[in-house]
């Protein structure tokens, strides 16, 4: 007996987070800077880089460890564009930092400096 799910099925499961992503996604390595407000009212900046990108966030991995629903702002360090943005993922710790998926507020489509 073949499976088969019924449009109203793979919507559902689309809500219930099971695909999430928009857009296309490129695999590159963007050196950026965030920026973010620790818990104790403390700014703080870190170099990190992106494994991916895409028009509406990335991949990528920062020495620091912040949480989801992190506020930040992410400087795309070659364009010298910045947006403010979300941690809406956090994954394994890489030798060089934390992987984490960043959603962009209000994203420029061309934030990354190419065309996706």
């Amino acid at each position: 007996m073949p499976l088969s799910i019924g449009k109203s099925e793979f919507a559902e499961s689309r809500m219930q987070g099971q695909e999430k992503r928009r857009g296309s996604r490129l695999n590159s390595r963007v050196p950026v800077k965030i920026e973010w407000e620790a818990g104790s009212g403390q700014a703080c900046e870190e170099k990190a880089f992106t494994l991916d990108v895409s028009p509406y966030g990335c991949l990528l991995v920062l020495p620091a460890e912040i949480g989801v629903g992190q506020t930040v702002r992410v400087t795309n360090v070659a364009e010298q564009r910045s947006n403010g943005a979300t941690v809406v993922w956090r994954g394994k710790k890489q030798p060089d930092g934390w992987e984490l998926g960043i959603e962009l507020i209000e994203p420029e489509m061309d934030f990354w400096g190419f065309e996706l």
